[in-house]
């Protein structure tokens, strides 16, 4: 198992600079309107001629919140009118009936995830409704491996609701906390007690959930390490099987709702690190281990033992178990990726609708994998997962030379092993227990969209479109 991460506050001071979160390569940045229901068409059909039949992975994305958390930079629709879900699953279920027709019918799907938005914005009739049509429509996997997985708002959620999804197969669930303080609520706008949250834990393993997730945030408004430690103290006693553990990115001029948050509250860069380290140190003392990206996990974990086993994956969804599946997505924004292409739905409602209202796939941008795409997202797959980059097979996979194919981002690595974020030898670079926290910054070296850079100094053109590291 790989050693928990070390933390080096003057090292994660001098890297924190912009830079992809790499759950695709290339990133969305690069997706282009050349790519549309043509060739979405053409991946999927090139996928089905596979001699052994690759898994399926479904993600549906519920975009509607019954109010809005200020923090908040995902796609979704503030709405109280429970209406608008009825009229998304009329669409949406046009959606899956066009996209199944896309696969051969003996391709499993092993995966399911409901994100959002707020999934349970849907009555549990409304998600059983939906769990129905995607099995009329596609091949569920009866494999025990299989995930059904539902990000749930415990505001608005109960036992008996939980109960019923757990009858119709969810068998993951994850739950936003962020931070557990009045003070933080409130400047954050979601107001979310210890209480309801610890009984939609309880009720989730009373119902056969076979794990839960909590998301915390540092670094919003407010914040301070006493609150923040209270709030890890009370998520460790709750004891889920993961944890992630967000960097906030205030970016208000990317979204809208982060405009009500009061810029003079956030943690100075010195105060947010040490939120950072007080996490680590707390969750790493509770027995959790650090898998990557802001997640963790307790041993027994199944992203813990993927891990264990070489067998990590991620993507859009974050980390998964499932590495050997095309990820297809549904609803609005959604992104799939299919064989050696990346595709996405309109992340505005009305482009979606209109669409799907004509007939049409509903895609609006996409990109295919050229050879060297290929390459670097295997080196970049196997770094974000792994921690490392495995040299000699990236040669014997792909047919390169590693030394000269890459010398230039060699070079550009040349100051992080010096910084002593990496080992550089023959057979595999690996990232160190300070260089963990940072697999950013050694995925960047080997990005060839972004502009060459050096040192702590990268990607500061990568400012408009990504976050910070830390």
């Amino acid at each position: 198992m790989l050693a928990n991460p070390r933390f080096d506050a003057d090292l994660l001071r001098r890297y924190d600079r912009p830079g992809p979160r790499y759950t695709s390569y290339p990133t969305a940045p690069q997706f282009h309107a050349g790519f549309g229901e043509a060739e979405l068409r053409a991946a999927a059909a090139a996928s089905n001629g596979d001699p052994i039949p690759r898994r399926l992975s479904l993600y549906v994305h519920v975009p509607f919140c019954m109010s809005p958390c200020f923090y908040c930079g995902c796609n979704r629709i503030i709405t109280r009118d429970l209406a608008r879900g009825a009229a998304y699953l009329v669409r949406l279920y046009r959606e899956i009936a066009l996209t199944a027709q896309l696969f051969d019918r003996d391709r499993e799907v092993i995966q399911l995830h409901l994100g959002g938005g707020t999934p349970n914005f849907l009555s549990p009739a409304q998600l059983g409704e939906l769990l129905d049509t995607l099995r009329s429509q596609f091949r569920f996997s009866d494999s025990p491996t299989r995930d059904l997985s539902i990000e749930l708002d415990p505001r608005y959620t109960n036992a008996p609701d939980v109960r019923a999804l757990g009858a119709l197969g969810f068998n993951r669930a994850s739950f936003g906390v962020q931070d557990f303080d009045p003070a933080v609520q409130e400047a954050v706008n979601r107001i979310q007690s210890v209480e309801e949250t610890r009984a939609v834990v309880d009720a989730c393993r009373e119902s056969g959930f076979r794990s839960v997730n909590i998301d915390l945030i540092y670094g919003l408004p407010k914040q301070t390490p006493e609150g923040f430690a209270r709030t890890l103290d009370t998520v460790v006693d709750m004891r889920p099987d993961r944890l992630a553990v967000y960097s906030y990115a205030h970016l208000p001029s990317l979204f809208k709702a982060q405009r009500q948050i009061d810029a003079s509250q956030l943690p100075d860069p010195a105060a947010k690190l040490s939120l950072l380290q007080l996490a680590i140190e707390k969750l790493t003392a509770a027995g959790y281990v650090y898998i990557g990206m802001d997640h963790f996990a307790l041993p027994d974990d199944d992203l813990a033992q993927a891990q264990e086993r070489g067998t990590l994956h991620r993507n859009f969804m974050g980390y998964t178990t499932h590495a050997d599946s095309d990820l297809v997505g549904l609803g609005v924004s959604a992104i799939s990726h299919i064989g050696d292409s990346f595709s996405q739905n309109p992340r505005d409602l009305p482009s979606w609708q209109v669409a799907l209202d004509e007939g049409r796939l509903p895609v609006f941008r996409g990109l295919r994998l050229d050879e060297d795409d290929v390459l670097r997202a295997d080196l970049i797959q196997h770094l974000m997962c792994q921690g490392e980059i495995p040299i000699r097979a990236l040669e014997r996979r792909h047919g390169v030379d590693f030394a000269s194919y890459f010398a230039d981002a060699l070079a550009q690595l040349a100051p992080l092993q010096a910084d002593g974020l990496v080992r550089v030898g023959p057979e595999r670079i690996a990232a160190t227990t300070q260089g963990r926290l940072l697999l950013r910054n050694i995925a960047m070296c080997f990005d060839r969209y972004l502009a060459p850079r050096t040192g702590s100094n990268q990607a500061q053109d990568a400012a408009p479109r990504f976050s910070r590291a830390i």
